[in-house]
């Protein structure tokens, strides 16, 4: 296949449009605001990201390039299709249910992180242990839309695939570095835009070449391979229900999503994005659906591509970029592959400011130097990012395939954060043992499943195992949301266990080694203060009543001295101090 200068010239010309829209809105972040919040302003926009701009970055987040590839990827495959093409569906209404559910609480409390309730209840320890599945789920992530984009740009424009996932991360990577939140989020709505357009401009002309067949019938009759609408088993529906599960609760606590919660003007316009946001993520799902569908009706003896098809070539996870190739005008397929470059760094710029916002605030600053200044916070940040680029961009040249690393990454999230999450902000009375001992039960039986994906062998066989042709074993039980479970219902059991015994004196308070439940004043517990900013509109007995403690190490991190003055000298203040006694 020849190198198309043409090809490289376009994506050159968009890179640079993302990159000066990223810096402009790095500039505006910069002039907006003191300079005491620009660390906020990095994380969360200074929350007032508005209604169009935060409906395009949340959209945006969730429609990347293991969306589109890996959408596009379930279609094609034979024995899968649109049947087992979950992710469009399953993520849509994880954005319902987070707005629903899980804006309004964590928007209207003031957090500027996901983590940030979890060390306010649980400790400095726990918030710790939760920041490392969602650090990996965003590396995760990272790691298969920036594997996607590489597939992409050599298989239009024949480059090699390792420098354009490079020079893609250091992109995406340099404005986000630069702006935070609101370079993530101005871009992002360039880069819809391209999704949009480049897709739809495709597929008119993917479907019309002579060599694709009608796929109205192709969905329900075997022509070059199994029909693209697919079926479920009957020996697959608990397979199919529990990674729908996954997908649909595992998709809400993600720090990304939580980012453009929390940077809403208000908690009622974080519930509005979460919707459009949801609605937009099944209009974006339409081409990738046609694209894969496509793929299954080519008879590709009669394309540039030959024989055998994608499928025997071990190709079936760039079928949009080969469909876009083989099946469309070359200016047309250099217009679709911009339209996943967009996607691509549309979601691998929100993954690695996500992960460097819960480091640089949870366990830097909240963990480990609390007095430290606004400006060496953003500079951490800013270290993060590089760093959390680099590993997400090494990980992406180890992918096997989009849908795989996709479906990994929510695995952690869904079974160790979710139940932690719904604790956390639903269940009153859970504290440090309940949640520590229900993370370590969940994490056990998730990794005792196995993971085909990674040639991990189970050590617990469920019903309905069966033992595929490399001797790796699968399961049919829904394990995963058992492990969820499992970890939720512990956590609740063991936290009013361990109240119990202690406050009926069954354990003396020196064993409470977690200063979890008879500790009045903890050092773990994060006072409420130190997680609202002065310029927030919240009201502090919305939060945990946890007494203001004044010190030289604490009292810097407060960003709310004023109420800390009031609480101790209000009525409200003494009874809350009398509650704690």
């Amino acid at each position: 296949m020849a190198f198309h200068v043409e090809g490289l010239i376009a994506i050159i010309v968009f890179y640079l449009v993302i990159l000066l829209v990223g810096i402009w809105a790095a500039w505006k972040t910069k002039n907006s605001g003191s300079s005491e919040e620009r660390c906020e302003a990095i994380m969360v926009g200074g929350r007032d990201i508005g209604l169009l701009v935060g409906g395009f970055t949340m959209t945006a987040t969730w429609v990347g390039g293991g969306y589109i590839n890996g959408t596009a990827e379930a279609v094609y495959v034979p024995g899968y299709g649109l049947a087992w093409a979950q992710a469009p569906i399953g993520y849509s209404l994880s954005l319902v249910l987070g707005g629903l559910f899980f804006a309004k609480p964590m928007r209207s409390k003031g957090y500027v992180t996901m983590l940030d309730p979890f060390q306010q209840l649980y400790g400095k320890r726990m918030g710790g242990l939760i920041f490392i599945p969602a650090l990996m789920g965003e590396m995760f992530w990272a790691a298969a839309i920036f594997s996607a984009l590489g597939a992409t740009i050599s298989v239009v424009i024949d480059i090699d695939m390792e420098i354009s996932i490079i020079v893609s991360a250091l992109i995406a990577t340099l404005y986000t570095l630069v702006g935070g939140l609101y370079s993530v989020a101005y871009t992002d709505v360039v880069q819809l835009f391209c999704i949009f357009l480049g897709l739809w401009i495709s597929v008119p002309f993917a479907i019309s070449h002579k060599a694709v067949a009608d796929i109205g019938f192709t969905a329900v009759h075997k022509l070059f391979q199994e029909p693209w609408l697919g079926s479920i088993k009957p020996d697959d529906i608990y397979t199919w229900i529990d990674n729908f599960l996954l997908l649909a609760m595992g998709g809400i606590p993600w720090q990304a999503y939580f980012q453009r919660v929390l940077s809403s003007s208000s908690a009622t316009s974080a519930q509005v994005l979460s919707f459009l946001a949801a609605f937009g993520c099944l209009l974006m799902a339409l081409p990738p659906i046609l694209i894969g569908a496509i793929g299954a009706s080519t008879d590709w003896n009669k394309t540039s591509y030959g024989v055998p098809g994608p499928v025997e070539n071990q190709e079936a996870d760039m079928i949009l970029p080969i469909v876009l190739q083989h099946l469309c005008p070359v200016y047309i397929s250099f217009f679709g592959l911009g339209a996943v470059s967009a996607a691509v760094m549309s979601s691998a710029d929100s993954s690695i400011l996500s992960a460097s916002s819960m480091f640089a605030r949870n366990i830097y600053q909240l963990s480990f130097r609390q007095n430290a200044s606004d400006r060496e916070i953003v500079w951490v940040m800013r270290i993060t990012v590089f760093l959390f680029g680099a590993a997400a961009t090494t990980m992406a040249l180890l992918a096997k395939s989009v849908y795989g690393l996709w479906f990994l990454s929510s695995d952690l999230i869904y079974i160790i954060i979710f139940p932690q999450l719904l604790c956390v902000l639903f269940v009153k009375g859970t504290n440090t043992y309940g949640a520590m001992v229900g993370y370590m039960l969940g994490l056990i039986f998730r990794v005792t499943g196995g993971e085909p994906y990674l040639y991990l062998q189970p050590l617990i066989l469920y019903p309905g195992h069966y033992r595929d042709e490399d001797g790796i074993y699968h399961q049919r039980f829904p394990f995963k949301t058992f492990a969820m479970l499992i970890s939720f219902f512990t956590n609740i059991s063991v936290s009013y266990l361990a109240k119990y015994l202690f406050e009926s004196g069954t354990l003396p308070p020196k064993v409470d080694l977690l200063d979890a439940v008879v500790a009045r004043h903890s050092e773990e517990n994060m006072d409420k203060t130190t997680l609202v900013k002065k310029n927030e509109n919240i009201k502090l007995d919305e939060l945990a009543p946890v007494k203001p403690r004044q010190s030289l190490t604490l009292s810097s991190t407060f960003t709310n001295k004023e109420a800390l003055m009031d609480i101790e000298s209000s009525p409200e203040g003494s009874s809350t101090e009398d509650n704690l006694q």
